[in-house]
């Protein structure tokens, strides 16, 4: 059997104050189609997090998933690097 492809981004977490819900928000690089200078263009993603493991500042994966809500249609996979607390 085929296994459907997925999206997978990385990204930083935005906000982290919804219960089981996250905010995303991925960067990608492109070269202005004029200037040919790299341009950083970011958009957040709401992505479902059902044990409220990300933190805001934490770097994350996510993937592509079914309509888990309304905005929500990514699942976390893993968090690659957490955020430093300085107190």
């Amino acid at each position: 059997m085929s296994e459907t492809k997925r999206r997978l981004l990385i990204g930083n977490v935005l906000s982290s104050g919804m219960d089981k819900t996250i905010i995303v928000q991925v960067g990608r690089k492109f070269p202005h189609p004029i200037y040919k200078k790299y341009v950083t263009k970011f958009k957040k993603y709401y992505v479902h997090d059902p044990e409220n493991i990300a933190i805001t500042g934490d770097q994350v994966r996510i993937i592509e998933a079914r309509p888990i809500s309304k905005l929500k249609r990514w699942r976390l996979l893993d968090v690659t690097k957490k955020a430093e607390i300085f107190e």
